[in-house]
């Protein structure tokens, strides 16, 4: 490709933000022209506005931090410098609804780390490995819109990244019931020790909205597109507790699952290493080449040593056993701030471009 995609990043002064603008340094297909933020931001260098915030072990790109910041708020200015943009904003459900909506009818597309449009019918929210076919639902939601190439396209929950994959790929032995407890990182609040040193040493049985999210959204992903919305799974029933532990990067699940049809371990290791989707068949560059690996070790997956599988982007699964009260437990691993967000939007982002959903602006 000669020419890169020009693109914008909404909330790019936040913690995900600024994964965003690593992650898309030297990306072969996309390039950083705008970074927007709140207002109290605007008009300063990208380095000014981030000041003594920047949460990423590796140094700020040389490339953004001349950048002037850009109010978010202005949409159509905002807009008519970038073929795409992906959205970090802190805002409130609503306003996130509005705002994005708002570009999406500037005839840009949307790619979107937030929640708000997660069970909006027609706007994909898709794994790209497990569910790349409800971007189907684009060409609806376009109609809905009154757009020709503007739309939304979202990423589900970090929390999910670490078991619903598993799921997918034992999906021809019917998991119906699932039970999992996510050990969750503080990047996940955007936080790091500095921010939040009561976490050091300490657990918290409690993360708002996450267990609903996490009970419910791989239902959406595991889910059909009919009718030009989208229609979710009937199962597995899940039920999950979320806390959180002090580890700065990395979600880890342990999940109990039954099953319909009775797989032998053998069955359910092969599938979880076979597993390829579109994203690795197309060979698109943010893909891992491995998307899940299996860990022999009883004490793998650990975070400190199995985070950064496939530069973030791959899901570790170890600890599979057969259970006395449910067929099998296992423990899975994902990086919740590469996989589980900013590195999940730029792989749909990259798969919706290979589809030719995302192209350049012609004037």
């Amino acid at each position: 490709m000669s020419k890169k995609l020009r693109a914008g990043i909404l909330g790019g002064t936040g913690m995900v933000g600024q994964r965003f603008v690593s992650l898309l340094e030297n990306h072969p297909w996309f390039e950083v022209t705008v970074i927007a933020a709140s207002p109290r931001s605007a008009g300063k260098t990208y380095e000014e506005a981030v000041g003594d915030r920047w949460k990423m072990d590796t140094p700020m790109p040389e490339a953004v931090k001349k950048i002037i910041v850009m109010n978010v708020n202005e949409v159509e200015q905002v807009a008519s410098l970038v073929d795409f943009v992906f959205s970090a904003v802190d805002m409130t459900k609503d306003e996130i609804r509005k705002i994005e909506e708002a570009y999406a009818k500037t005839e840009t597309p949307v790619v979107s780390n937030n929640s708000a449009h997660r069970w909006t019918e027609d706007v994909p929210m898709m794994i790209p490995e497990v569910n790349p076919e409800h971007m189907e639902v684009i060409r609806f939601q376009k109609e809905r819109l009154g757009t020709k190439r503007g739309f939304i396209a979202v990423k589900p929950n970090c929390s999910i990244q670490s078991y619903a994959p598993a799921l997918a790929a034992w999906k021809e032995f019917e998991p119906y019931e699932v039970v999992a407890t996510t050990y969750q990182a503080i990047s996940g609040a955007g936080k790091t020790f500095r921010d939040w040193p009561e976490m050091e040493g300490n657990i918290i049985p409690y993360i708002g909205g996450e267990e609903e999210k996490s009970e419910k959204e791989p239902l959406r992903v595991l889910g059909k597109v009919e009718d030009g919305v989208i229609k979710p799974a009937d199962s597995p029933v899940i039920t999950c507790q979320c806390i959180r532990v002090p580890v700065l990067n990395g979600h880890t699940a342990a999940v109990f699952v039954k099953f319909k049809k009775k797989p032998t371990k053998e069955q359910l290791i092969e599938k979880l290493t076979r597993y390829r989707g579109l994203p690795q068949e197309l060979e698109l560059p943010s893909a891992p080449k491995q998307f899940i690996q299996y860990m022999e070790e009883d004490n793998r997956p650990q975070v400190t040593q199995d985070v950064d599988f496939e530069n973030g982007m791959g899901i570790s699964v170890g600890r599979l056993r057969e259970d006395t009260v449910y067929d099998w437990k296992f423990v899975g691993l994902s990086h919740n701030t590469v996989r589980g967000a900013a590195g999940g939007a730029v792989l749909c982002a990259e798969l919706l471009k290979a589809k030719g959903y995302i192209t350049e602006k012609l004037d």
